[in-house]
């Protein structure tokens, strides 16, 4: 156990976000362009490419009487495989290499890299903290066989060197807070004799989907995202270039930081109901384990030969069972108050009759205490990380609940119009609402 593995799934997700896409074949267009994310390329290719960039960095605020820091920065390195088919006195290049269950061709493997350091945010004070590191590049094969046991061919593995630096420096804040300044960089220095060149022959060296976790003990760092009222101006000053750093591990925690080049909210997490990396997380797995089914058993053997992880994800679909496939079917996790999963209906929701009980114009809730329904009075505070702009413009006005519903999940939510609004008595006779959860309303008067 390290202190970083409450953020070790979602760090792993923007590791890998983008791999592989569905179809998870090497010949989709889609797996023709990789590595989006988060790519430090070797200074020489910025005179191919200045829209690239070969540095990242983070800024963010720590506050503590003695904070002690522990970074580890992550990266993928870019592992050129091709393929080889046996002859009978050796091996020579080949196109795609059948090996009856999977079919292989030239692809972009990665291998995962992490860089630790430690260091008192005392001494970062005093002078900055240099770690540059070092990888060797290598080559290496593996054999290919045949349903039969014969050899068919073999993958050969290259890696090419690559070196960086890896900065961190602290400023102290003025004012009476005590709070530091942290700055991340990371370089990616990598030595490269080339005349102008396009990405892929840059990708090898480069470092792929970077990005950094930091941990503090006898510390907190402070929300970029949601800051105290005094940590405004500080933090409209810190220069985050390429990644962005957000709160991680179990809500509460202000202990630990991923700074990834996706843009996330504090305390991001992986959805329980996943069990497998589809390396798309912005996707739906329902959706995604129930196109891969579709998959031809042609395009399975192709899928199965691109990427080992392809070949898992191939497999685990495969093995899924109908019970682990319904739980993909989804829920809306922000209409519950708690975390505990909601009672199941004596009745399936798509049974007949299911609803019978069920009456929005005359079924009542209670919010902070008062009772609430049909004619009550609310006063709405919608919240701010799961609404729209539209709703943000209704904070603090009243409005009457004109019903209450409850979903299938459990959750329940009000069907309210704006007191003061022209047009609310006519969305009224078309059964048009807006919409709000308990918890983002106040209640003004108890419903009659």
């Amino acid at each position: 156990m390290t202190v970083f593995d409450a953020a070790r799934e979602v760090a792993d997700a923007v590791l890998y976000e983008g791999y592989v896409l569905y179809p998870y074949r090497a010949s989709d267009p889609k797996n023709r362009v990789r590595w989006q994310f988060g790519v430090l390329v070797p200074p020489a290719h910025l005179a191919s490419d200045p829209s690239e960039r070969s540095w990242s960095q983070t800024e963010c605020l720590v506050e503590g009487p003695d904070p002690q820091l522990s970074i580890r920065l992550r990266f993928l390195q870019v592992q050129r495989r091709e393929v080889e088919t046996a002859t009978d006195r050796a091996f020579r290049p080949t196109a795609a290499l059948d090996a009856g269950d999977a079919v292989y061709v030239p692809w972009d493997e990665a291998v995962e890299r992490e860089i630790d350091a430690t260091v008192a945010v005392a001494e970062l004070l005093q002078k900055p903290c240099g770690v540059p590191f070092t990888l060797p590049g290598g080559q290496e094969t593996e054999l290919v066989r045949s349903p039969d046991g014969s050899v068919a061919g073999r993958l050969v593995r290259a890696t090419q060197p690559l070196s960086g630096l890896l900065t961190i420096e602290a400023e102290q804040l003025p004012g009476p807070y005590g709070v530091v300044r942290l700055r991340v960089r990371v370089e990616n220095r990598t030595q490269w004799s080339t005349v102008r060149t396009d990405r892929i022959e840059a990708l090898p060296r480069s470092l792929v989907a970077a990005h950094t976790l930091l941990s503090v003990a006898s510390g907190r760092f402070l929300s970029l995202l949601d800051p105290p009222e005094w940590a405004r101006g500080f933090i409209a000053e810190c220069q985050n270039v390429g990644t962005y750093p957000v709160l991680a591990g179990e809500p509460g925690r202000a202990d630990l930081i991923l700074s990834a080049p996706i843009i996330l909210y504090d305390h991001p997490r992986v959805a329980p109901e996943s069990q497998t990396d589809f390396f798309d997380a912005t996707e739906i797995d329902e959706l995604l384990s129930l196109r891969t089914m579709t998959l031809t058993d042609a395009e399975k053997r192709e899928a199965r030969g691109t990427d080992r992880r392809s070949a898992a994800l191939i497999d685990h679909v495969a093995a899924l069972p109908a019970d682990a496939l319904d739980r993909l079917h989804g829920a809306i996790r922000y209409l519950r108050k708690t975390t505990e999963p909601a009672a199941p209906p004596e009745t399936p929701w798509w049974e007949p009759g299911a609803d019978a009980g069920v009456s929005p114009e005359t079924d009542t809730l209670v919010v902070d205490g008062v009772t609430v329904g049909s004619g009550s009075r609310v006063r709405l505070r919608p919240g701010a990380r799961r609404t729209d702009a539209q709703d943000m413009f209704l904070a603090g006005r009243t409005a009457t609940v004109t019903a209450v519903f409850f979903n299938v999940d459990g959750g329940s939510h009000l069907a309210v119009t704006v007191d003061d609004d022209e047009l609310a008595q006519l969305q009224q006779t078309h059964g048009r609402f807006l919409y709000f959860a308990p918890d983002e309303v106040e209640p003004v008067e108890v419903a009659r």
